[in-house]
């Protein structure tokens, strides 16, 4: 079964609303096996969506759509879908006893623009809404069936469960399939390179392999189409396998919602780390990403913000001599930094993050800089440069990446080390 969505509302194209609802909906459909291709967003017009759903059923066997089941003029989804099928607008008296006993349990009358959302098009199976006065409906046409649900977000998610998707479902039949996908989370890979190292693993039909990539993370995501969820599984599982077997297993840092900050908390922890950290471009925001994990206060012992070579010097007590040498955003000064930190707070490990403060530009800008993370450890200090920094939003974010990035390589190998 192909299944598309429409949302309507002006406000989801000027910008102004978050369309939240197609997300809920298409992970709903994947779940039960229906085929989601096509997702649309239309202004409050009664003409433009027709014809968006006139476009809809000549390519998708459902058509869900969510908003315009309000009583105001612009909630234009009951017009649409008659005018888009042919059909009369008739009063349905469930429907306006329903909204009837909601104002009376509110202590007032129905008003005229309310007694609009007891029209739907004839022909219609009215969907009753528990939490709401918009009642939804299905309209099974020749064209194909179309599934209207109110655009608040709890209405539309408790229609779905108690009713479309026990619908869909029984359209399906006992011999449909599933659809499962799971997302492996990387960071520090770029998006070409791990399509370069999983091509063929991209080329398969089922299941399917695509990529995401966000500001400094690239997600991986596995889908499966199967009889039942442990087939789904076990395909998924072995794609997996492959997946992690070409870009290496140490590069994904978790799946689903997982969060670096918190994967990389957790690892400190179970290494049993205690970590302080000196940063200047960033902004403390690395201290501040780890300590608002999970138990990231346990961690995170210490954590300074430095604007320059004179708080540096006087934050850690280091030579300002040496600062003015060898540059405060070096490798040298990043090194000592680090192994100070270790000195201060004993036992533990110390992070510098030094960056050109005065730079403003993004990576990508004439301009970007440099940065400079010193990782000390009791046994060793490891420098990564980066060619890059300042105050410009991307910069920043790449920089905090890799550096939880290289806190969770190291806390994996402390604990390999030891086991």
């Amino acid at each position: 079964m192909n299944a598309e969505i429409i949302t309507s509302g002006t406000e989801l194209l000027l910008g102004e609303t978050v369309d939240t609802n197609s997300t809920y909906i298409a992970r709903a459909l994947r779940d039960i096996g229906v085929n989601l291709y096509f997702k649309t967003s239309v202004g409050d017009n009664v003409e433009r969506m027709a014809l968006v759903l006139r476009q809809a059923l000549a390519r998708s066997e459902v058509v869900i759509t969510t908003g315009g089941l309000g009583p105001t003029v612009d909630d234009v989804t009951r017009d649409a879908v008659a005018l888009a099928t042919g059909r009369e607008l008739l009063l349905y008296p469930e429907c306006l006893t329903q909204i009837e006993t909601i104002f009376a349990r509110w202590g007032r009358p129905v008003g005229a623009n309310n007694l609009r959302q007891a029209y739907l098009p004839v022909g219609a199976t009215p969907i009753r809404n528990p939490v709401g006065t918009a009642p939804g409906f299905i309209l099974e046409a020749e064209a194909g069936t179309i599934i209207a649900l109110p655009g608040v977000p709890r209405e539309m998610e408790r229609l779905m469960g108690d009713t479309v998707l026990p619908y869909l479902r029984s359209r399906l039949g006992a011999g449909g399939t599933i659809i499962k996908a799971r997302t492996l989370r990387t960071v520090g890979l770029g998006e070409s390179w791990i399509d370069e190292r999983i091509d063929a693993q991209m080329h398969s039909a089922n299941p399917t392999v695509g990529l995401a990539a966000h500001s400094g993370i690239v997600d991986i995501r596995i889908t499966a189409r199967a009889e039942d969820a442990a087939a789904a599984d076990a395909m998924i599982a072995g794609m997996e396998a492959q997946v992690r077997a070409a870009i290496g297993d140490v590069a994904i840092f978790g799946a689903g919602s997982d969060r670096l900050e918190q994967v990389t908390v957790d690892l400190l922890a179970q290494a049993e780390v205690k970590l302080a950290i000196v940063e200047s471009a960033t902004g403390g925001e690395v201290a501040r990403l780890l300590r608002a994990a999970e138990d990231g206060a346990g961690v995170v012992t210490a954590s300074y913000v430095v604007d320059g070579p004179e708080m540096l010097a006087a934050r850690l007590s280091l030579s300002p001599a040496k600062l003015e040498a060898f540059g405060w955003v070096s490798e040298m000064c990043a090194a000592e930094a680090a192994a100070t930190l270790i000195d201060t707070y004993e036992g533990g490990w110390g992070l510098a993050i030094l960056g050109d403060l005065h730079v403003s530009d993004d990576v990508y800008g004439a301009e970007t800089g440099q940065t400079f993370v010193a990782l000390g450890a009791p046994d060793a200090t490891i420098v990564r440069h980066f060619p890059y920094g300042g105050s410009g939003v991307l910069a920043r974010n790449w920089v905090v990446l890799r550096s939880l990035d290289l806190l969770r390589r190291q806390a994996i190998a402390r604990l390999e080390a030891g086991s």
